[in-house]
């Protein structure tokens, strides 16, 4: 097994020294060997290396390559997951200065974003956040609560406390997946099935955590406005509510 240094081990895998290091900080890849105060890796980490940027590059966050690289399932049943994944994450192809252009916004306001805990980073082969479309329509989506006077600073405060309240509730959804779907599989026929099987949750789990959160927000700004004593506004917020409600039913 042919051994690398770290410089060599950048020149093989066309990525930055920070970027390695970054995906052993997160687990993704092992350490190296020591030779003396040498480290010294090998084509294990070489071809770890390739599978994250491949994967990267395929649209995944960093957090579901690793969920995909740790299992020990066999590789065609990732790869069948993978490609599902994939089609629901979207392609990532934008630089940060390209999506900035797409959104007509200066690009210090989406470094304020990235720097944020909110973003979860898909690297490029550069090590550099890239974007999908889907990222793209979500943004502009911002960009709409933005033109209703909502300062972007409180946006971001309420934002990252969902984000953190929710982050726990995503992992063990996720930790549900595998044990009791993608960890029953894997043998033979099996491998599109894990697949298939997210490509159907999916969309349901999405519709059951939007339909709570819209019940619940709608329910709560009812009551507050009740309370508040205002009747023609309460009478005016239960209209608009039926509305909202009776358009999420027809999508």
């Amino acid at each position: 097994m042919k051994s690398y240094s770290l410089p060599e081990l950048v020149r093989a895998s066309a990525l930055p020294v920070d970027t390695i290091r970054y995906y052993q900080s997160l687990g993704l890849l092992d350490g190296p060997r020591r030779r003396g105060r040498a480290a010294v890796y090998n084509d294990s980490h070489l071809k770890r290396l390739r599978l994250i940027r491949s994967m990267s590059a395929r649209g995944l966050p960093l957090k579901v390559v690793k969920t995909l690289i740790s299992s020990p399932k066999k590789d065609v049943v990732d790869r069948a997951l993978v490609a599902a994944v994939k089609e629901k994450a979207g392609e990532a192809r934008y630089t940060s200065t390209q999506f900035a252009d797409r959104l007509g916004i200066p690009k210090g306001l989406l470094d304020l974003v990235d720097s944020s805990e909110l973003r979860e980073a898909v690297a490029g082969e550069t090590g550099n956040n890239l974007y999908s479309d889907v990222d793209l329509e979500a943004a502009r989506g911002v960009m709409r609560l933005l033109e209703h006077g909502l300062p972007i600073t409180r946006l971001l405060e309420v934002a990252i406390k969902h984000h953190r309240a929710t982050g726990q509730t995503v992992d063990e959804a996720i930790d549900l997946f595998n044990a009791y779907v993608r960890g029953r599989r894997g043998d033979g026929d099996d491998d599109e099935a894990v697949a298939d099987a997210f490509r159907e949750m999916l969309p349901i789990v999405v519709s059951l955590v939007a339909q709570h959160f819209h019940r619940l927000l709608v329910g709560r700004a009812l009551a507050r406005i009740k309370d508040s004593g205002d009747k023609k506004a309460f009478r005016v917020a239960q209209r608009t509510a039926g509305e909202v409600r009776l358009r999420l039913a027809q999508r």
